[in-house]
C-alpha cells in the first residue's frame, strides 16, 4: 500500500462557505464504509461547506446518485465505496461500472465527484485506509478534500 505523495489532509487553508457538497456513501462493508463517511464529515465541516449525505445500496449505484445530487444542485459530491475482490469477475465489473460512470457523471456535469471509491483485494487494506483508529490513510478525507478543493478552483476559474 502506498500513501507517499498523499495530501496532508490540512484544509485550514479551505473555505467553503457557500458550496454544497453531497457524500454519496455505499452501504457494504459497513466498518470501512463508516470510517470513510466520518472522515469525509469531518474534513467537509473543517472546510465550511453544506453537507448532505445519501446512503447507496453499494458502489454500483454511486454514479446516479452522484448525478442526481449534482443536477438537483450539489456543487460537487463525494463519492465512497468499498469493493473487495472476491473469487468472480464480479469485482471488475462494479469497479469498472463505478469508475466509468463517475468520471462520465463529473465531465457530463462539470462538476467535481471526490473518488472514494476504495477497489481492495481483501478486508484489511480497506481497514488500513478506512481512517479508523490505527488506518495508515483517511481516503474519505482525501476524496473530501478533492472535491472541495477542484470545486474552489471551477468557482475561480467561471469567476463566480
Amino acid at each position: 500500500m502506498s500513501g507517499h505523495g498523499a495530501p496532508s489532509g490540512d484544509v485550514s487553508d479551505l473555505d467553503a462557505s457557500g458550496l454544497a457538497v453531497t457524500i454519496v456513501a455505499g452501504r457494504w462493508h459497513d466498518e470501512i464504509a463508516d470510517g470513510l463517511l466520518a472522515g469525509a464529515r469531518r474534513t467537509l465541516e473543517a472546510t465550511g461547506a453544506t453537507i448532505t449525505v445519501i446512503s447507496a445500496p453499494g458502489s454500483f449505484e454511486l454514479p446516479v446518485l452522484a448525478k442526481a445530487a449534482l443536477e438537483a444542485g450539489a456543487d460537487a459530491v463525494v463519492a465512497l465505496g468499498v469493493i473487495i475482490r472476491g473469487g468472480t469477475p464480479h469485482f471488475e465489473f462494479v469497479s469498472d461500472a463505478a469508475t466509468t460512470g463517475l468520471t462520465q457523471v463529473a465531465i457530463q456535469t462539470g462538476k467535481p465527484i471526490g473518488f472514494g471509491v476504495l477497489t481492495l483485494d481483501d478486508e484489511q487494506q480497506g481497514l488500513d485506509r478506512a481512517g479508523l483508529p490505527g488506518s495508515k490513510e483517511d481516503k474519505g478525507t482525501e476524496a473530501a478534500e478533492a472535491a472541495v478543493r477542484t470545486a474552489l478552483a471551477i468557482r475561480e476559474i467561471r469567476g463566480a
